[in-house]
C-alpha cells in the first residue's frame, strides 16, 4: 500500500511540476477535420419519440423471442405470476460472469442507446432510453429476479459505448454514394451501430440518395492506430506462473483534447481495446473508454494551457489461469459506471520535444474486482462501489520518431453487502442469494510504461510493460495481494 501511494505522489509530482504538450504520442490524423452540413444536421436532428421507443421494446422483445423458442432457455419462460414474483420480491445482485455483466449488458445498453440516439435524441435522453429498455428487461422479460448491477451497468455502460459506436458510424456513413461502396458504407455502420442501422433501413435512409453526406458530426480531428505482436504474461502470489501468446490492440483518439470550445458530451474520447491470442486467457483483455462530458478553459497563452472537465470512463481488465503451475486468477476488473473530474495540461513546442500530463479523480459508481474465496455459480469476483485516479504524461522526440509514455491506474473498490458470516455453502439457491460478494476493501493499481520508436513512415516498434498489483482486505478472511506483469513487443501501424 505504501508503495502504490509513493507511486501515486510521485507521478502527481511529475504533473504538476512538468509544462506539458498538445497531442498524445506521435498522433497522426486519418483526414483533414471537416465541419457537419447545416442540412444534415436540421434532417436527422428531428426527434421521432414512439420509433425509438418501438425500437427499444422491439429489439427486448426480439431477443426474449430467440431466447424461448430458439434457445428454450429456462429464464425465458414468462407469464404474470413471474412478472408478479419480480416486482414482489425486487432486486438482487446478480451471480454471472465478469463479461456477461460488466461488458455484454452493457454492450446491450448501446443498442437502446443508439435505438434512441439515431431517432434523434441527444447523449443524456438517449441514455434515458437505455435505462427504460434496462429496466423492462429486468423486471417483465425474464423469470430470474431483477438484477441491482445490470439496471445500472447496462444504461450507463451503455452510454458510453453506445455514442463511441454512435459516431464511429457517423465516419463511415456517406449519403450521396450509391452502388457497392454505398452498400459497403451501410454495412459496416450497421456492424459498429445496429440499431442505427436498423432505423436507416425502416426509415429508407439506408439507400435514399441526398446531395449531403449526411454526416452529424462532418469529419472529426480523428487517428487511429493498429499494434499485433507478442505478449509475455507473469502472474506471482505464492508462485510464478507465466506464459506466452499473440496481442493485438486498437488505439483511437477522436477530437482535439485542448479543444473545449464545443461542451458536446464525446465532441472528445479515447478508446483503447487489446485482444488475446492466448491459451486460457479471455479474448477481450482490456476496454478503456473516456469521454468527456463538459470542458472549460482555465489558461491559456503562447506558452502553455490548462483545461479542466468532466468525464465517463469504461474500463475492463480480464485474465483468467495461466498454466497449470497454479490454479489462480491474476486479476479482473470491471468499471462500467463511472464519472469523475479530470484536468489537462499543454506545452507548445519545445525544440524537438513536446510534452503533455493528465490527472483525473473519478467516483465509480459499481465495479467489479476479482476475488479469492466469492466463487458462486459463474462469478468469482465481488461487486462494490468506490473511486479511481488516473494520472500520466506523453513525450515525444522530434515530432514523431520516437516517444515515451507512462500512466498509473488506481482503482479502490468498497463491498458492503456480503452473505452472512454463518452461511452454509451445501445448502443455498445461487439464484435467491443477495450479496456483492465477500466483504472487504480491495484496490488494484495498473502501472503501464510504453515505447513507440518509427521505422517507416506510419510504421513504429512499440514496447509495453504493464504491471497489476492487487490487494484485497476481507472481513472474514486472510488478506491477499498478488502481482502480474505483462510485457508486449508488437509492430503498430498509425492510419
Amino acid at each position: 500500500m505504501l508503495r502504490h501511494t509513493y507511486i501515486i505522489v510521485l507521478l502527481l509530482v511529475i504533473f504538476i511540476t512538468i509544462p506539458s504538450a498538445a497531442q498524445p504520442p506521435i498522433r497522426i490524423r486519418v483526414a483533414p477535420q471537416v465541419d457537419p452540413d447545416s442540412t444534415d444536421l436540421a434532417y436527422y436532428g428531428k426527434r421521432h419519440f414512439w420509433q425509438a421507443a418501438a425500437t427499444v421494446t422491439g429489439l427486448n422483445v426480439g431477443v426474449w423471442a430467440f431466447d424461448r423458442f430458439i434457445q428454450h432457455g429456462d429464464f425465458a419462460y414468462i407469464n404474470f405470476h413471474t412478472i408478479g414474483e419480480n416486482f414482489r420480491h425486487g432486486f438482487i445482485w446478480d451471480n454471472d460472469r465478469l463479461g456477461t455483466n460488466m461488458f455484454l449488458h452493457p454492450y446491450h445498453g448501446s443498442l437502446y442507446y443508439n435505438g434512441a440516439r439515431s431517432n434523434g435524441f441527444n447523449y443524456w435522453q438517449s441514455g434515458l432510453f437505455a435505462f427504460y429498455g434496462s429496466s423492462m428487461w429486468e423486471l417483465f422479460m425474464e423469470r430470474e429476479y431483477p438484477s441491482t448491477n445490470d439496471v445500472i451497468a447496462t444504461p450507463i455502460g451503455g452510454m458510453a459505448i453506445g455514442e463511441v459506436a454512435y459516431r464511429a458510424s457517423d465516419v463511415v456513413l456517406k449519403d450521396n454514394t450509391t452502388g457497392w461502396e454505398r452498400f459497403g458504407r451501410e454495412a459496416a455502420a450497421f456492424l459498429l451501430a445496429p440499431t442505427r442501422g436498423l432505423t436507416r433501413i425502416i426509415n429508407g435512409d439506408a439507400w435514399r440518395k441526398r446531395p449531403t453526406t449526411g454526416r452529424q458530426f462532418g469529419i472529426p480531428n480523428v487517428a487511429i492506430e493498429f499494434s499485433g505482436g507478442v505478449r509475455f504474461l507473469e502472474f506471482k502470489e505464492k508462485v510464478i506462473d507465466s506464459g506466452v501468446g499473440l496481442t493485438t490492440e486498437f488505439n483511437v483518439e477522436y477530437g482535439d483534447r485542448f479543444e473545449v470550445a464545443s461542451t458536446k458530451p464525446y465532441d472528445y474520447f479515447t478508446v483503447r481495446a487489446a485482444l488475446n491470442l492466448q491459451r486460457g486467457q479471455p479474448a477481450l483483455g482490456k476496454l478503456n473508454i473516456m469521454g468527456r462530458l463538459i470542458a472549460r478553459e482555465l489558461l491559456e497563452d503562447y506558452t502553455y494551457g490548462l483545461s479542466v472537465g468532466m468525464y465517463q470512463h469504461f474500463d475492463y481488465y480480464d485474465s483468467d489461469t495461466i498454466s497449470e503451475v497454479s490454479d489462480k486468477t491474476p486479476y479482473k476488473l470491471g468499471v462500467p459506471a463511472c464519472v469523475g473530474a479530470g484536468a489537462m495540461f499543454r506545452d507548445v513546442e519545445r525544440g524537438h520535444w513536446t510534452f503533455d500530463a493528465y490527472v483525473h479523480g473519478n467516483a465509480v459508481i459499481l465495479g467489479a474486482i476479482l476475488s479469492d474465496y466469492y466463487n458462486v455459480d459463474e462469478r468469482n469476483y465481488n461487486l462494490g462501489s468506490g473511486f479511481s485516479v488516473k494520472t500520466g504524461f506523453n513525450w515525444v522526440f522530434n515530432r514523431d520518431k520516437f516517444s515515451f509514455s507512462a500512466s498509473y491506474e488506481y482503482y479502490r473498490l468498497f463491498t458492503w453487502k456480503g452473505y452472512p458470516r454463518n452461511m452454509n455453502w451445501h445448502d443455498y439457491d445461487y439464484r435467491t442469494l443477495n450479496a456483492q460478494g465477500d466483504r472487504s476493501v480491495a484496490f488494484l493499481g495498473i502501472v503501464d510504461v510504453r515505447l513507440d520508436y518509427r521505422l517507416h513512415h506510419r510504421w513504429y516498434l512499440t514496447a509495453t510493460f504493464s504491471q497489476f498489483h492487487r490487494s484485497t482486505h476481507y472481513r472474514d478472511f486472510p488478506h491477499v495481494g498478488s502481482s502480474t506483469l505483462s510485457t508486449r513487443l508488437m509492430l503498430t501501424y498509425k492510419l
